[in-house]
This record gives structure tokens, C-alpha cells and sequence, in this order.
């Protein structure tokens, strides 16, 4: 048996697709009257990541705002420290360009070569690029002030000293570059910085650096929502109909139910019935139609456990 190429047939997130529903709508809108940061938990695939693109698509398009239409992102790493959110230097790289012979005409490397900003550092230098000396780091700055939104993705990866360190500058907006001379940045009183935090549960978080939060544990969509959800993904050729869009999301319900060890979540869903229309589900009969069911678990289950706990659903 020959394996088939088939076209690629995951579509690029749509922002204005995400479905913002009224109470995370309202835990966002209180987050930039605090001026806090978002604090988002849930199950993986349930939007959390993805709301930052809703939310810095939504505040460019306000009348007069001049937010960025893509959010700022900082992926947490469990080697990840404070600085990282603001700035890297590459000391490696700079002591190896000092060491390393020139040759006439040869760029001479400085400093601020090695130093390049990070997703918070860049927002503020961003909020007020007139006054921000760009000789002391590698990365280019905007013509125009601007305001933004970041996303720290996953920050309970990060080791428990990261938030501690993180207080002051996440709450004033502001931070130094050590290695220019505690050279500091501050965020202008005329831009916004919309933070948004996410986190999987892995580990606890400070309890100092939680005061400082506006918290939203985003649940599992309903069943209506999950259908609101499923058809703006899909788009309006799917060939699903209504009925048969309800039997596969209260058969998903099933699945959730059965798992032991990792339930699958709404992109999971999604991911699942795209392949089964590319595989002209609605258009074969029903022992084919559980062929095809059973041949793609593998999409909505990641452990042994859990297919043999699902496998008689089908």
C-alpha cells in the first residue's frame, strides 16, 4: 500500500474567528482598567494562547488606538530567567568576537551588538521610542510610539524564582540593562501594555506575584459554544450538516468522558473532523463511516489507556 500526499489541511488561526465569550471578554476588559495582568489557566487547547491575537487584533482596530495587530510573545522555558522577558545578551558570542583576529575591514563588533530585546522589553521601548537610546541594543525601534499586548505563554514553566524577580518590572514597566550600565527603560504614561499570562497548573505560583493577577480559569465550552466554535472553524463549506455536527460533538462529550489520562480538547475536535471530511466522511455508508472513526482516535487520543477506555464507544 502506497502513502498518499495529501494537501495540507490545517487552516492558519483566525483572530477574528475566536470566539470571546462574556466572561472572559469581561476578565480582559477589567485586566486594562487595573492595568494588571491576565492571568489565564484551562485545559491545553482551549484558547488560552490564542486569546492574545483576539485581544491585540480587537484593540488595533478601536478608533484612534495605535496598539500593534500582533501580540508581543515570550514562550517560557524552564531554564527561563527574569531578564529573558526584557533582554538577552549573548556573552558567548560577543567574547568569541573579541577573541577573534581582525582583518582590515572587518565590521568592529560592539556591545550593543549581543543585546537584543524581549517580548516586555521590546513593548516598552516600543510605548516611547523617542527617548530610548537604540545604540545600547541590536533591536530596531519604531518610527511611531505604539502600544501593545504580550503574551507570556506557559509561564509556570518557568523556575519559581522567575516570577518573584519579575514584581516590580511587570507592575511599573520598567527595567534596566545590566550590562550597559543599568542603562533603564520605562514605559510612556501615554501607551498601553496589555499583559497576558498563561499557565498549564504544573506548578504553583507566588502567591505576591498572584496578588498582582486578575485571574480567569477558562472552562470547557458547552456544548452550544463548542458548535459556535467547531462551525466558525470550519467555515460555512463544510460539509457537515447541523444533525450530524451534533452527533459528533456529543459523541467528542463521550470520549472526554471514557478518557483516564488526558481528555482531548477543542482543537483536538476540530483537527478530527477536519480529516474526517477530507475523507468524505458524510458521503459513505455507516460501516465505512466506523472505520474511519476508529482509524483517526488517534487524533483525539495521545496514551494506550485511553484508546483501550474508548475504543467500545465505537
Amino acid at each position: 500500500m502506497k502513502i498518499e500526499l495529501h494537501p495540507r489541511i490545517a487552516q492558519p488561526f483566525r483572530p477574528q474567528d475566536y470566539i470571546l465569550h462574556e466572561a472572559l471578554k469581561n476578565a480582559v476588559e477589567v485586566a486594562i482598567a487595573l492595568g494588571q495582568p491576565l492571568l489565564l489557566t484551562g485545559e491545553p487547547g482551549t484558547g488560552k494562547t490564542k486569546l492574545a491575537q483576539k485581544v491585540a487584533l480587537d484593540l488595533s482596530g478601536r478608533t484612534g488606538s495605535n496598539f500593534a495587530d500582533k501580540p508581543l510573545v515570550f514562550n517560557t522555558k524552564t531554564t527561563s530567567a527574569a531578564r529573558d522577558l526584557f533582554y538577552t545578551y549573548d556573552a558567548l558570542s560577543h567574547f568569541q568576537a573579541a577573541n577573534i583576529k581582525q582583518v582590515e575591514g572587518a565590521k568592529v563588533h560592539k556591545l550593543a551588538d549581543f543585546i537584543e530585546l524581549q517580548a516586555l522589553g521590546k513593548a516598552i521601548a516600543y510605548s516611547n521610542p523617542a527617548t530610548v537610546d537604540g545604540s545600547k541594543f541590536s533591536t530596531a525601534l519604531p518610527e511611531k510610539a505604539q502600544s501593545s499586548v504580550v503574551l507570556i505563554d506557559e509561564i509556570d514553566k518557568a523556575p519559581r524564582d522567575f516570577t518573584n524577580d519579575i514584581l516590580d518590572e511587570i507592575e511599573n514597566f520598567r527595567f534596566s540593562i545590566k550590562e550597559q550600565d543599568n542603562y533603564s527603560m520605562s514605559k510612556s504614561g501615554d501607551q498601553h501594555i496589555v499583559v497576558i499570562m498563561t499557565s498549564n497548573s504544573e506548578k504553583n505560583l507566588p502567591d505576591a506575584f498572584l496578588r498582582r493577577c486578575v485571574f480567569y480559569h477558562i472552562p470547557f465550552p458547552s456544548p452550544d459554544l463548542l458548535r459556535d466554535i467547531v462551525k466558525t472553524q470550519l467555515g460555512s463549506s463544510t460539509k457537515f450538516t447541523e444533525q450530524m455536527l451534533d452527533t459528533m460533538i456529543e459523541k467528542f462529550g463521550e470520549i472526554r468522558k471514557r478518557t483516564v489520562r488526558k481528555p482531548p480538547a477543542t482543537a483536538e475536535l476540530i483537527a478530527w473532523l477536519r480529516i474526517l471530511e477530507m475523507q468524505n466522511f458524510m458521503e459513505t455508508n455507516e460501516a465505512k463511516q466506523r472505520l474511519q472513526l476508529l482509524d483517526n482516535l488517534s487524533i483525539l487520543v495521545k496514551t494506550r489507556e485511553d484508546l483501550e477506555a474508548i475504543k467500545g464507544l465505537f
